[in-house]
């Protein structure tokens, strides 16, 4: 159900079952929004990769049913040294390519095949609208309304508070404009990567704004979430296709994991493979590995 006025929103704000339906359904197994039109806010870390900022996720947009987005993505170099860097359709519940070839890898039952698979895996990622709290490195920021994208490690703490493992503990919608809770987010670096776990909810729960009058006003200022995941935004099962084949046998056509695994050669020797995650397992989308498959994404534009 989605709220195109403010006491809508209120009287139902009581209960978020079909909220928690969706939290749940992300948990079953199952990006690459290239717009930035300077929506989009970004944690800024100091020279040792440490960062902090305050906050606070917001309900879904006017018109909209859910508070988040998820897109999945994959980015990956192919044999041929071109990128493959694209917005995957698995997003719109649609057959994609890649994936569709990474289920062939994996189950070709070949060890090499399958570090393939590994390295071509879905990268998930989610889109809220978040009010800026408090943002240290850039202050300018501050009562703004963006877009905020994260990983699975930031949604965890999410349906941590919405569904907390301890009876002691009550479930805390962090959406709400009323009885929400702001988010703390503390970047380190540990061992090379960009961690979050030190991040946290506030305990109180406390108004967004001093009034409705002021709510209202910021609820208007959201950016749409149905925007980022619209169709528009991906190719065609063929569009991919062609790119697919290009980058991974230079414009020929892929048929099946041996040909792919014979044109690849050895395998292991060209790519880190992580022998913990297996292909049906999506990967976090590090904000790091973001502004890196970015840069790489305008390479593979101009090929």
């Amino acid at each position: 159900m989605s709220f195109n006025t403010l006491s809508d929103l209120r009287k139902a704000r009581g209960s978020f079952d079909n909220l928690m339906k969706e939290v749940e359904k992300i948990d079953a197994p199952q990006t690459n929004y290239k717009k930035d039109d300077g929506n989009e806010w970004k944690l800024s870390v100091d020279s040792a990769g440490n960062g902090y900022a305050v906050l606070r996720f917001l309900p879904a947009p006017k018109g909209e049913e859910l508070p988040w987005v998820r897109m999945f993505n994959h980015g990956f170099q192919g044999p041929t040294g071109k990128w493959y860097i694209e917005n995957s359709l698995t997003t719109l519940n649609q057959q994609d390519p890649v994936s569709e070839l990474n289920s062939e890898l994996w189950n070709s039952g070949v060890e090499a095949n399958k570090d393939l698979a590994r390295k071509q895996k879905r990268r998930l990622s989610y889109y809220a609208n978040v009010l800026v709290v408090k943002d240290p490195a850039n202050p300018s920021n501050e009562g703004q309304v963006m877009l905020y994208k994260f990983g699975k490690k930031i949604f965890d703490k999410i349906k941590d508070v919405m569904q907390p493992q301890f009876e002691d503990e009550t479930p805390v919608n962090p959406f709400d404009f009323w009885e929400g809770v702001n988010f703390k987010l503390k970047a380190r670096q540990v061992d090379g990567y960009r961690n979050y776990d030190k991040s946290e909810f506030e305990s109180t729960p406390t108004p967004v704004a001093e009034s409705d009058e002021a709510i209202e006003e910021l609820w208007g200022t959201q950016h749409s979430l149905a925007e980022i995941v619209d169709p528009k935004n991906f190719k065609s099962y063929e569009e991919l296709k062609t790119k697919l084949d290009m980058v991974l046998a230079g414009g020929a056509k892929v048929t099946t994991a041996e040909k792919v695994a014979e044109q690849t050669g050895d395998v292991e020797d060209q790519i880190f493979v992580d022998k913990s995650t297996p292909a049906t397992v999506v990967s976090n989308a590090d904000e790091d590995e973001d502004d890196t498959l970015s840069y790489f994404a305008k390479l593979a534009e101009d090929d």
